[in-house]
C-alpha cells in the first residue's frame, strides 16, 4: 500500500511539471470499434464520433461519445473506453428487426421501434401497426395470431390495430380478415374452424372475410361478388371495409 501511495505522489509531482499543453494535445490517433453488425455504417459511426474526436486523448468525453452513438437507430447498446496512450476503443451491439412497425419504421423483438434511413431489406417481413404507446402488447398479440394461423399452414403478413381497436390481418394468399373490436380471438378461432369444411378452391377464392358478425362471417371473393356466409347481420362496429 505504501508504494502504491508513493508511486502516486511521484505521479502527481511528474504531471505538475509538465507544460499544461503537453498534456492536453495528447491526440487521439485511433478509434477501434468491435461488435458484429451488418446494417450500421461506417459513415454513420464516422458522423457522429467526428464532432467527439477532436478534443484531445485526456479531453474527450467518454460519455458523450456513448451517448452520441447511442442515437443511431440501429445501435442497441454501445460502451466506450479510453485505452492509452492514443486509443478509444467502442463495442457495440447492433438491433435485432423482428417486423416492420408501419410503413416506415421497425420493431425489435423487445418492442423497440426504430427507423433506420432503409428498410428495403426488411419488406419481406410481417408489418405491424398498432397505437404506439401498446406496441408491445400489439407485438405480443401479433405473435400469437401468427403461431395460430401457422398451425393452419396460414402465413400471416400484416396485423393491424386501428385507433378504435379494431383488428385487420392480411395473409401471404392475399386474403383480408376483418375482427373488430370485440372477441376477435374468438371469431378467427370459429374461422378457421369453418375452413375445414370447404373446398381448398373456395377458400382460395377468397378475397375479404368479414368477421364482425355474431352468428357468422360475410365472404368478398376474388370474383368480386359479395357471399354471405351463415346469415350474417350488419357488423355491430360499424367499421368500414377498406
Amino acid at each position: 500500500m505504501l508504494l502504491l501511495a508513493l508511486l502516486g505522489v511521484l505521479g502527481y509531482k511528474l504531471l505538475k511539471h509538465l507544460p499544461p499543453l503537453q498534456i492536453a494535445s495528447s491526440p487521439i490517433r485511433y478509434v477501434r470499434v468491435e461488435g458484429y453488425f451488418q446494417y450500421l455504417t461506417k459513415h454513420d459511426l464516422q458522423t457522429v464520433l467526428q464532432p467527439q474526436l477532436s478534443a484531445g486523448f485526456w479531453e474527450a468525453n467518454m460519455q458523450a461519445i456513448q451517448e452520441a452513438i447511442s442515437t443511431l437507430p440501429w445501435i442497441e447498446s454501445a460502451g466506450v473506453t479510453r485505452i492509452w496512450p492514443d486509443t478509444i476503443a467502442i463495442q457495440v451491439i447492433e438491433k435485432t428487426a423482428y417486423s416492420r412497425w408501419g410503413e416506415k419504421s421497425l420493431i425489435t423483438e423487445n418492442g423497440d421501434i426504430f427507423t433506420p434511413n432503409d428498410i428495403t431489406p426488411f419488406l419481406g417481413l410481417t408489418i405491424i401497426d398498432g397505437p404506439t404507446q401498446q406496441q408491445r402488447k400489439v407485438l405480443e398479440t401479433m405473435q400469437g395470431i401468427k403461431n395460430t394461423l401457422a398451425d393452419q399452414s396460414l402465413t400471416l403478413t400484416e396485423f393491424r390495430i386501428n385507433g378504435r381497436g379494431a383488428w385487420r390481418i392480411k395473409l401471404s394468399s392475399g386474403l383480408v380478415i376483418q375482427l373488430g373490436r370485440d372477441d376477435q380471438l374468438r371469431k378467427l378461432d370459429r374461422f378457421l374452424k369453418s375452413l375445414t369444411v370447404l373446398e381448398p378452391s373456395k377458400i382460395t377464392a377468397m378475397a375479404k372475410v368479414d368477421l364482425r358478425y355474431p352468428n357468422g362471417y360475410a365472404v368478398v371473393w376474388q370474383t368480386d361478388a359479395p357471399t354471405a356466409a351463415l346469415n350474417p347481420r350488419n357488423p355491430p362496429d360499424g367499421l368500414a371495409t377498406p
